[in-house]
């Protein structure tokens, strides 16, 4: 069953950033997002925040191309060795085994040590993200060429090392004293059914569903599915995740077609995260009015299907549509800034 709570529209990243300064950039986090502050991954400061790397460490026959930036699958003559740590690692829930080094997160370091600080200075939540294992599974090639998702070997090991290393994060973020909020990042699944994405939907809900099982089993927190471009949502729906985060500047269209879906996924007590600031369309123009509307349009929708507003509001939370982290420093503050306000507006009681 899913965890209902009240967000009310409450605002929290999706991520990445483009600062360098970590203790600054936490510190102003801090303060925009008292409420649900997430961890920032400093993907300009270091390429070891790339999702993908940053995900890596603990998992069998991986390799880090250093001069390409890039993790490669490496077909090695002790493979089986390195599969049968990994299983033995995991069985015994070793999370410590599967640990992102200071180096990869330290972005996740030191939020958890300000929040450490002065706890009572901010909300209930805490919210962090790992790459999903379909996006994970889909950057990476075998030995003989192929992507990694049509190795069940590799696939398998994927699957279960982010189960596990979203576990140790988990474990992590509650240092803070704050219920975690989890978010898989999965924009693999941007454009599902396109030759792009030959995955089949039930393979996609399986994999998912197995990160979600064994969070949830183990765990008090939310777990979320982030992607930024179109995708099935039902799809998303039925991997069993507490909160749908989605583009909801650009695709709000294409995300209400799923109506039944939605309002069943509302109903049981899940949480959509409205993408409600855009990333690589924002211009600088944008007003507060401009993303209210644009917001409301979407709830009014919700509204129409006989949804009542206090419902929707309980159930909502704003983020940007994506990752701050291809963005220039100045539009990536503009925008955290916009949703500050927006969340502010947006969760003021009806007059």
């Amino acid at each position: 069953m899913r965890k209902s709570l009240s967000f009310n529209f409450k605002a929290t990243g999706v991520g990445s950033v483009p600062f360098l300064d970590v203790d600054n950039t936490c510190q102003r986090i801090l303060e925009i997002f008292h409420d649900i502050p997430f961890w920032p991954q400093f993907v300009k400061r270091s390429s070891l925040e790339d999702m993908s790397i940053q995900a890596s460490q603990g998992l069998p026959l991986l390799r880090l191309n250093h001069e390409k930036n890039a993790i490669t699958v490496h077909a090695v003559e002790n493979s089986e060795t390195e599969l049968v740590a990994f299983y033995e690692h995991f069985l015994a829930a070793d999370m410590d085994y599967f640990a992102i080094g200071v180096d990869y997160a330290t972005g996740l370091y030191r939020l958890v040590e300000l929040i450490e600080e002065s706890p009572q200075s901010y909300g209930s939540f805490i919210k962090g993200q790992i790459v999903g294992p379909i996006t994970f599974a889909g950057s990476l090639k075998d030995s003989s060429g192929r992507s990694a998702l049509y190795n069940g070997e590799i696939t398998d090991t994927i699957v279960k090392g982010l189960a596990i290393k979203a576990l140790w994060l988990i474990k992590k973020m509650s240092i803070s004293g704050k219920r975690p909020i989890l978010f898989m990042d999965e924009p693999y699944l941007s454009g599902f059914g396109s030759a792009f994405t030959p995955i089949r939907r039930e393979i996609v809900i399986k994999l998912i569903g197995e990160v979600v099982e064994y969070l949830h089993s183990r765990s008090p927190a939310l777990i979320g599915i982030h992607c930024c471009g179109n995708t099935d949502w039902s799809m998303i729906i039925e991997t069993g995740v507490d909160i749908v985060n989605f583009d909801a500047f650009d695709y709000m269209d294409y995300f209400l077609l799923y109506r039944d879906e939605i309002v069943r996924f509302l109903e049981g007590g899940g949480t959509i995260a409205w993408g409600a600031v855009p990333t690589t369309s924002f211009s600088g123009k944008e007003t507060l009015n401009d993303l209210k509307i644009q917001l409301e349009k979407g709830l009014n929708r919700l509204y129409e299907w006989g949804i009542k507003k206090g419902f929707v509001a309980e159930r909502s939370l704003i983020t940007p549509a994506c990752g701050l982290g291809t963005l220039e420093p100045d539009k990536a503050e503009r925008i955290m800034e916009l949703l500050s306000s927006l969340s502010d507006i947006m969760s003021e009681p009806p007059r």
